[in-house]
């Protein structure tokens, strides 16, 4: 019997990192997953109808996103 280690969706990636409190830049995304920037930019639109999505600009001047937490996770 084969033991298969347990494999993490690129979708589970990248949620993971847009979770962070600095969030990710579609680049970040990109080279987590290998999408291109268009299809990270097109997850992003299916996160939307999901969860609040914050676009801020960081001090470099670059575009990030990040999963902005409810209320049930701040409360923890």
């Amino acid at each position: 019997m084969t033991t298969q280690a347990k494999t993490t969706t690129k979708a589970a990636m990248v949620t993971r990192i847009l979770s962070r409190e600095k969030g990710a830049t579609v680049l970040e995304m990109s080279k987590a997953t290998g999408w291109q920037p268009h299809s990270c930019r097109a997850f992003l639109t299916g996160m939307r109808k999901k969860f609040t999505l914050v676009k801020e600009q960081r001090g470099d001047g670059k575009l990030a996103y990040r999963l902005q937490p409810t209320v049930a996770e701040v409360a923890e």
